[in-house]
């Protein structure tokens, strides 16, 4: 038996997609590449393949912005027999083009309709299922405890309060939020909260459906409630040259006192300031609009032009069970989508567990929402905007432009 792993960048990814696999060969692309993800994922190969001896698995890790660049090409080219991917508008789009297979059966044939309940909608098109999820988790601020004590800040339940907090610890020197903002989905983050909590769930989904135009009051609105956030200098300076993860030093070191982002964080937290970290829900901004959260899913799918589908099945069938469910989040310390798994005991996930139960509803996250034409300009422009917010005029001017030609 082979297990094969490798960082490829993008101009390794050519050459190793196009070799031909053979029978009782199951070649599978991922992008879990971040050190606990990495490490849950060597453990399901090992023992898939304990499970399966007849079946050979070659196992290809790519880097998370590279994959999500090069998928798009190598599905319909030379895909291989297993992809990792994400739910809700993300996969639509390839099932739009026929280059994800239904596996309705296989939903159907382990009764998952039930055990995946909460998850079904995100992963049907028109009645049929395009994959098998394996985790989700929750969005919310993540803070320095003893940063907080030392300045005698409370957890921010509404905005004026996380205003009035980021406002002393600038006063103090220390940058309110940590974020990267080099590969742009950290600021989609930040418009997900801030539209969520301004507009409530059924508009922001209007929004990303295309049904609203960002010109709209509304979406000024939730731009102005931004603003408050960019003009004073809250954000760590020059966030656009990091990456989410060269951000997260800023918030270990005590430069930084707050970072917005998901769970996956927590596993990187260091040995000697884990116990010194927090969580709460982003903080109320209109009483009157119900409190909805980001959830995103991910998942694994079978290309349509798969060689090995019979064994491609086996293995979503595999990441469908409870026990395989709860190994990969315990170790990636997040929430299993089969109800039967259990969820391990950790603060920030129990924390988490509760506030998606109480949740008004949730949404997949801004670039899985609405269309990746719209959510590459869509990025694009909330970046810009957190860099030269005088630019909000012309970034939504020329957001319509793109939504107009989205949803004709």
């Amino acid at each position: 038996m082979k297990y094969v792993k490798h960082i490829a960048t993008s101009a390794m990814l050519t050459a190793t997609l196009s070799a031909t696999a053979f029978a009782g060969e199951l070649v599978i692309n991922s992008d879990q590449a971040d050190p606990a993800p990495k490490a849950a994922w060597a453990e399901i190969i090992k023992l898939f393949e304990a499970e399966n001896p007849d079946i050979t698995i070659k196992y290809n890790l790519y880097d998370k912005e590279a994959y999500k660049t090069t998928i798009r090409n190598w599905l319909v080219t030379s895909p291989p027999d297993v992809v990792y991917w994400y739910a809700g508008n993300r996969m639509k789009t390839f099932v739009d083009r026929g280059l994800i297979e239904d596996v309705s059966d296989i939903w159907q044939e382990q009764g998952m309709m039930q055990d995946f309940k909460s998850a079904a909608p995100a992963m049907t098109v028109n009645g049929k299922q395009y994959g098998v999820p394996y985790t989700y988790y929750q969005w919310g601020v993540y803070y320095r405890k003893d940063i907080f004590a030392q300045y005698g800040i409370t957890e921010p339940k509404t905005f004026d309060e996380l205003k009035a907090a980021a406002a002393t610890l600038k006063k103090n020197e220390v940058a309110p939020f940590a974020i990267g903002t080099k590969y742009l989905w950290t600021a989609a983050g930040w418009f997900d909260y801030l539209n969520l909590r301004t507009n409530g769930l059924d508009f922001h989904i209007q929004l990303m459906d295309g049904k609203v135009p960002y010109t709209d009051e509304r979406v000024k609105k939730t731009f102005e409630n931004w603003k408050e956030l960019v003009e004073p200098g809250y954000y760590l300076e020059n966030h656009a040259s990091y990456s989410w993860q060269e951000a997260q030093p800023f918030l270990y070191n005590g430069q930084a006192a707050m970072y917005l982002i998901g769970n996956f964080i927590a596993p990187n937290f260091p040995e000697e300031v884990k116990d010194k970290m927090g969580f709460f829900q982003f903080p109320v901004i209109d009483p009157a609009v119900p409190m909805a959260e980001d959830a995103p899913m991910d998942t694994v799918h079978i290309p349509s032009k798969a060689k090995n589908k019979v064994d491609a099945r086996k293995f979503l069938k595999f990441v469908a069970k409870p026990e395989i469910q709860k190994l990969i989040n315990d170790t990636m310390l997040q929430i299993p989508t089969n109800s039967k798994a259990p969820t391990v005991d950790n603060e920030f996930l129990n924390i988490g567990v509760k506030m998606l139960a109480d949740a008004a509803g949730t949404a997949q996250f801004y670039d899985r929402d609405t269309t990746p034409a719209m959510a590459k300009e869509g990025m694009k422009g909330f970046q810009e905007f957190m860099v030269k917010p005088e630019r909000l005029d012309a970034i939504l001017k020329r957001l319509e432009k793109v939504r107009q030609r989205e949803f004709k």
